[in-house]
């Protein structure tokens, strides 16, 4: 075991991984496995591509959504937690460590499956934090391996990614299959915007309105929808208004918190700038009904599971287990139920998305290895075939880029 330090990152050589490549290539069926591996990498840069076109569409044809992604800022596209604000920092970090571990074992087991050498593989820290883990595979002898052998390779990392993610979505389902939605508490607001984040020095702040609380009048004007909220505050810049909201203190005689309703004054700014907020709150519309939030859930399971790529960060008045939803239901596998629907969720989430990532086809991405390789085999002059992938990698990354600056351009 060595260290090699590349600040930020520390890398731990570990013979550990190696002999497990070597025994798992071994094992029956791991020479008909690397076989399937072959073919699965154009069906998921198909997926990538669709799913990045589909965003740039609506991210043109809905200025709501463009004024979102500004509101949240591009740090919003990185698997970082910490640094994404949707990302956890708990559950983020666990899921990204097992994603790129999964990721990287693939490449070093297929490679092994076909005598490719691995030069080494051990883990990854970042300021001594474990962030996940590395294969180096022997380069030349990849780039000698025939062109399947290499699709098995590169394909291995993606693929392994996406039947987690798939496995993940299941068992998140069967969660999900555990619930039974409890009678609405005493004295539960029946409609009205759910304040899920209050941010630092904001107006929210300094009139006291708290996380977790439910704001039902502004301005004399009952607010049932995200839109009501933000249109009622806009026509009143420049004033001071009244905000009516209940919030939850001290305990009732069932010993659970005690709805109490507040009001305070507020003076608006005379005006905001597009795309931000003027309360500076987080805000989720309020669902009592949490049978039908759940039989909604669990019916996007077979209608539309990419829609459960919606963090349950994002909109927690329409995830079951967010912090917003969770006290509303219990579970036959008890109180665990939450904790272990979220790590599934974050497993799916994390491990879909750098699945159809690393299958685009980008210079140095396993997709964009794969399909250089591809271009010299069918192209007989080198300098045009290089021409050729790289003219596909600047064409991949401008389109990525759209789909990020968009909202900031337009």
């Amino acid at each position: 075991m060595r260290a090699e330090v590349k600040l930020p990152l520390i890398l731990i050589h570990t013979p550990f991984g190696l002999d497990f490549f070597d025994r798992v290539a071994k094992m029956p069926g791991a020479k008909a496995w690397a076989k399937v591996n072959t073919y699965f990498m154009p069906l998921i840069t198909v997926l990538a591509i669709f799913l990045i076109i589909g965003s740039l569409a609506v991210l043109f044809a809905n200025s709501e959504a463009r004024a979102g992604i500004r509101g949240v800022g591009p740090q919003a596209n990185l698997l970082i937690p910490g640094l994404n604000p949707y990302l956890p920092i708990t559950y983020g970090w666990a899921a990204l460590v097992i994603t790129i571990i999964i990721h990287e074992a693939g490449h070093g087991i297929v490679a092994r499956v076909y005598n490719i050498r691995v030069d080494s593989t051990g883990l990854v820290l970042l300021l001594g934090i474990p962030i996940g883990a590395f294969v180096n595979i022997e380069r030349d002898e990849l780039a000698r391996a025939t062109l399947k052998q290499k699709s098995a390779v590169l394909t291995a990392g993606p693929l392994n990614n996406m039947i987690l993610a798939a496995a993940c979505l299941v068992a998140l389902f069967l969660v999900m299959s555990t619930l039974t939605p409890l009678p609405p508490a005493p004295g539960e607001p029946r409609f009205g915007i759910a304040v899920v984040s209050v941010s630092p020095g904001s107006l929210a702040q300094s009139i006291g309105l708290p996380q977790g609380a439910v704001i039902q009048e502004v301005a004399g004007q009952q607010v049932k929808q995200l839109e009501d909220l933000g249109n009622v505050l806009r026509a009143n810049l420049g004033k001071t208004i009244d905000i009516t909201w209940v919030e939850r203190t001290g305990v009732n005689n069932n010993n659970a918190a005690a709805p109490t309703t507040v009001t305070k004054s507020v003076t608006l700014p005379d005006s905001v700038e597009p795309g931000k907020g003027i309360l500076g709150v987080g805000v989720t519309i309020l669902t009592p009904d949490a049978g039908a939030v759940l039989e909604r859930y669990k019916g996007a399971f077979s209608s539309n599971p990419l829609a459960i790529l919606l963090p349950p960060t994002i909109q927690e008045g329409i995830v079951p287990y967010s912090d917003l939803m969770t006290p509303k239901y219990e579970s036959s596998i008890g109180p665990v139920w939450s904790p272990l629907a979220n790590m599934l969720f974050w497993l799916w989430f994390v491990n879909f998305n750098v699945g159809i990532f690393n299958a685009l086809p980008i210079g140095p991405l396993d997709g964009g290895q794969l399909y250089s390789s591809l271009i010299e085999k069918k192209v007989k002059s080198q300098v045009l075939a290089r021409n050729a992938a790289m003219m596909l990698t600047i064409v991949m990354v401008a389109i990525v880029a759209a789909s990020i600056l968009l909202p900031y351009v337009i």
